[in-house]
């Protein structure tokens, strides 16, 4: 039996959220034979006034911590037991054999470290003739963030994920950590995921959005393209005032 740690994200501030996170736990329960592959489900939850309730199925973790993607990712692979860990968002359907095809293309391939699924929906509108093994690093094309499964082996080559990416360009810094350290990286095409696209982020207040999207871009930019720390504190006085700006002639147009 091959067993998986199945990490989960999730923020239930309401109960259509919690509904999201219990469609991807029960469409994941059913997508493999359970003699042959063993799901270990360790929900990561962000609300923690619905503590101390436990999704069936599942152990689910309320941190103290303050949300931040990758701090949050970086919790449940210290409670990861298996050599195999899948990081997933709470937004899924998963589609029957998806591990199965993840399993068999590590196996034809034992270099591959990071394999992630196809969504139909995505990856269905893209124009490429996508090959069964497609190796790269192509956010959204070749690595998806949402949901991907690692060798935990590797952590020791890679380390902790990078904690000062709380949400955007978390899953750029990760693909171009992979693609540093030279280390394969492949979408399977037969490993169907469908991701119903960010309904947690999207419920949340659109400033909020904007300043998640401005901090993280410009760290982005300081660890991956210019290396300077002056250009870095430049860009985040910048977002800042741009951001303070637009709050203010909202408020004035009100």
């Amino acid at each position: 039996m091959i067993n998986i740690d199945i990490i989960i994200l999730s923020y239930t501030k309401n109960e259509k959220l919690k509904q999201f996170t219990e469609q991807t736990i029960n469409t994941l329960l059913r997508s493999e034979d359970p003699e042959q592959i063993k799901f270990n489900i360790l929900v990561i939850e962000s609300n923690r006034e619905i503590e101390p309730f436990q999704y069936k199925n599942t152990s689910t973790l309320y941190p103290k911590e303050k949300f931040g993607f990758h701090k949050f990712l970086n919790i449940g692979a210290k409670f990861s037991t298996s050599n195999l860990i899948c990081f997933c968002n709470n937004d899924l359907i998963f589609h029957e054999g998806w591990a199965t095809s993840l399993i068999n293309a590590m196996n034809k391939d034992p270099e591959l470290v990071c394999l992630c699924p196809y969504c139909p929906v995505f990856h269905g509108d893209q124009p490429y003739n996508f090959e069964e093994i497609n190796y790269g690093f192509i956010n959204g094309i070749n690595f998806t963030g949402w949901c991907f499964l690692i060798k935990k082996s590797i952590i020791n080559i890679t380390g902790q994920f990078d904690e000062r990416f709380k949400f955007w360009y978390a899953d750029d810094d990760y693909r171009l950590t992979l693609k540093y350290n030279q280390l394969k990286n492949a979408m399977v095409k037969s490993a169907k995921v469908t991701h119903l696209g960010s309904k947690t982020l999207s419920s949340e207040k659109i400033s909020a959005n904007n300043n998640l999207v401005l901090e993280g871009f410009a760290y982005y930019k300081y660890k991956w393209i210019h290396h300077n720390f002056g250009l870095y504190l430049y860009d985040k006085l910048k977002y800042w005032l741009k951001e303070r700006y637009l709050n203010f002639s909202k408020k004035k147009a009100a």
